[in-house]
């Protein structure tokens, strides 16, 4: 099965994957934040959405 680009959500919800630009939205969407607090967040912390988003409410 390929990697359907026009889905809103992410394919694996546990995992913030910032090489795609849907993705990206998705997160800072759903987290109000910008992509560059997203990136640092996901820098400092790693890939997992229960970590970034932790990290991001400090």
């Amino acid at each position: 099965m390929s990697d359907d680009k026009s889905l809103r959500t992410p394919a694996d919800a546990q995992r913030v994957n910032m090489g795609e630009d849907y993705e990206v939205r998705y997160w800072t969407a759903k987290w109000q934040v910008t992509p560059e607090q997203l990136r640092a967040a996901v820098d400092k912390v790693g890939v997992m959405a229960e970590d970034v988003e932790r990290e991001l409410r400090r």
